[in-house]
Parts: structure tokens; sequence; C-alpha cells
């Protein structure tokens, strides 16, 4: 490749990196390039490992940043937990399945009689405590 074209082809992957790195980096790169391009290189190759650390430019979070992504992340995670503490807190107690349909308004429904004492209880349905939406106390 002749040297024009090849100096043409690194100072466009140059461009590929991010404005910051350019400013402080981007002369000294050139002139690598172009050394190594001297000495034999094939421009393809330099290039294209150019265009590999531009990615890993882009990618990789800068040191001012690493404390803003994690106090972002916390921040995150603290909502997500105050969605779901006020969701909770919101919710009715769930009520206890009754296999009988129930008619009317939902109520207390009273449970077997107290077992007497040297008796063995029948097989019954359990009783089942639940609650009134609204009243704050059980059955």
């Amino acid at each position: 490749m002749d040297e024009p074209r090849a100096t043409r082809l690194v100072e466009a992957v140059l461009r590929c990196y991010p404005a910051r790195w350019r400013r402080r980096h981007g002369d000294e790169a050139a002139e690598l390039a172009a050394l190594l391009i001297r000495d034999g290189i094939p421009a393809g190759s330099v290039a294209w490992s150019y265009l590999a650390g531009a990615a890993r430019a882009w990618l990789t979070p800068r040191p001012g940043r690493r404390l803003s992504t994690v106090a972002c992340a916390l921040l995150v995670a603290a909502g997500s937990l105050g969605v779901s503490a006020g969701l909770l807190a919101s919710t009715v107690p769930a009520r206890a399945a009754v296999t009988g349909q129930a008619h009317g308004p939902a109520q207390c429904r009273p449970g077997p009689p107290e077992p007497v004492p040297g008796v063995i209880p029948a097989m019954g349905r359990p009783r089942v405590i639940g609650w009134e939406a609204g009243h704050g106390r059980s059955c």
C-alpha cells in the first residue's frame, strides 16, 4: 500500500477514537503508525489494531465515572425497593380459600366447635381465619 493511502487509512481509524483520547494520544498514535508501516508492518494490520483499540476506548468506563455509575445503581436499587415496599403495603391481605360458595358480602364464618378433652375430633374442614377488608380485625 502506498504511503499516502496508508496514512489516510490510519487517520480515518484514529477518528474512531473518542475526542478526549485523540486530544491526548492522537499525534503520538499517528507517528507510531507511520513508523510501524515504514518498518514493514501492513497498514491494514495497524489500522485493525487501532480500530480494536478505539472500540475498547469507547467501551471502557472512565475512572471518574465509576463513582457515578455505582451511585446510579444504588439509586435504582433503592427506588426498586421503595416501589416494592409501597406495593406490598398497599395490598389487602389475601383471604383463605373456601371450598363452598359464599353468599352475600364477605363475612366471618364460625369454625368447628372447640375440641372436647379425651375425644378424637372428626375429620372436617379446618378452621379458616379471615380478614374483613378495611376493618383490621380477625374473625
